[in-house]
C-alpha cells in the first residue's frame, strides 16, 4: 500500500493478547510520527500524513496483532458482505454433513483443495453433494444444532454495523438451510446460497442451478451496492477461501479472516489472532459504539 504514503492515512493495530499489543505500540511509534487515539483495550488508531508505512508492516509481522493500513476518509462501510462457512462460522457444514453420511474424510480433502484454489469451486461442490446422496434430510437440523456456533465477534460485527445504517449479507456457497438460520442468528438482512435437493426425505445428491460461487459472490456485492446508491469502495467483504477472492479484491476494505494462502496474500488487511470485532475496529469503531 505504498501508494497510500501520500494521502492521510490510519494504520489500525488490535491485539491478541497485551504483550504483543504493548509491543506493536512501541514499534509504530519507534517507526513513525503519528497521532494515536485508543479504540478499544487492545486497539489502536495511529493516523499518519505521510512517509514509508512498508517499515511499519515488516515491524509487525511477527507480533500476535491484526492490523490494516488505509486512507482514512470512507473508513464505516455501508455493506458487509461476508462468507459464512468458517467465517461467520466455526465449521465448513458440508464437511459436518459428510460426517453423518460416513463420508467427511474424502469430502473435507476436496473442500480443503477448492478452498486453496486448486479446483474449480463448481465441479468440487457436485462432487462433494453427490456423495450425501441417501442422506436423511433430518441429519441438516441435527448438523446445524450440534455442529455450527457463530465465530467470537460476529454477531457483535453484524449487529454494530446494522445498527449504524449498513446492509449486512451473507453470501455462501454452502446451502441456504444454514444461511437462513445463520442470518437470522448473527443478525443479517438477507443471505445467498444453494439449494441442496431433496425428495421423500433424502438429499438426492443434486445442488439446485445455477451455482453461487466466486462469480455470485462479486455480483451479490455488486447489485447491493448499486441498490443502496454506492460503489463497491464503500463494501466491507470478509471471507477465507478462493471462492471469496474477488469480492474481496472488489471491496474498498477486503479482509482475510483466517484464509487460505490465496486469500491473504490478495487481501487490504488479514486477521489471524483476534476474533471479528477487529473489522469494526479496522473501521474506526470505539469499543463503546458496539452492539450485540
Amino acid at each position: 500500500m505504498s501508494e497510500l504514503s501520500t494521502i492521510p492515512t490510519v494504520l489500525t493495530v488490535v491485539g491478541g493478547n497485551p504483550d504483543a499489543y504493548a509491543q506493536a505500540v512501541s514499534r509504530v511509534e519507534a517507526a513513525l510520527s503519528s497521532r494515536r487515539e485508543g479504540l478499544g483495550p487492545l486497539a489502536v488508531d495511529f493516523f499518519i500524513d505521510g512517509g514509508d508505512v512498508e517499515p511499519v508492516k515488516t515491524a509487525l509481522a511477527d507480533l500476535a496483532v491484526d492490523f490494516a493500513i488505509q486512507p482514512t476518509a470512507n473508513r464505516r462501510k455501508g455493506l458487509l458482505i461476508a462468507d459464512m462457512d468458517s467465517t461467520i462460522i466455526n465449521v465448513e457444514c458440508l464437511d459436518e454433513l459428510a460426517d453423518f453420511a460416513g463420508v467427511k474424510a474424502q469430502v473435507s480433502e476436496i473442500t480443503e483443495r477448492a478452498m486453496r484454489g486448486e479446483l474449480a469451486f463448481e465441479g468440487a461442490l457436485r462432487e462433494r453433494v453427490g456423495m450425501l446422496k441417501g442422506l436423511g434430510v433430518a441429519a441438516l437440523q441435527a448438523c446445524y444444532d450440534e455442529r455450527v456456533k457463530l465465530n467470537p465477534g460476529a454477531e457483535t460485527l453484524v449487529r454494530t454495523m446494522a445498527r449504524h445504517g449498513a446492509r449486512c449479507a451473507l453470501v455462501s456457497g454452502g446451502f441456504t438451510f444454514f444461511t437462513s438460520r445463520v442470518a437470522q442468528a448473527a443478525g443479517f438482512h438477507l443471505n445467498r446460497a444453494n439449494t441442496l435437493i431433496e425428495l421423500d426425505g433424502v438429499l438426492t445428491g443434486a445442488v439446485g442451478d445455477p451455482i453461487l460461487g466466486k462469480e455470485a459472490k462479486l455480483a451479490a456485492l455488486r447489485e447491493e451496492t448499486a441498490a443502496l446508491g454506492l460503489t463497491p469502495a464503500d463494501a466491507l467483504a470478509v471471507g477465507d477461501g478462493a471462492n471469496d477472492l474477488a469480492m474481496i479484491e472488489a471491496a474498498g476494505l477486503g479482509v482475510a479472516y483466517r484464509a487460505k494462502p490465496i486469500v491473504a496474500a490478495q487481501a487490504d488487511a488479514k486477521v489471524d489472532h483476534t476474533d471479528l470485532t477487529t473489522l469494526l475496529y479496522f473501521q474506526g469503531y470505539k469499543a463503546e459504539e458496539f452492539h450485540a
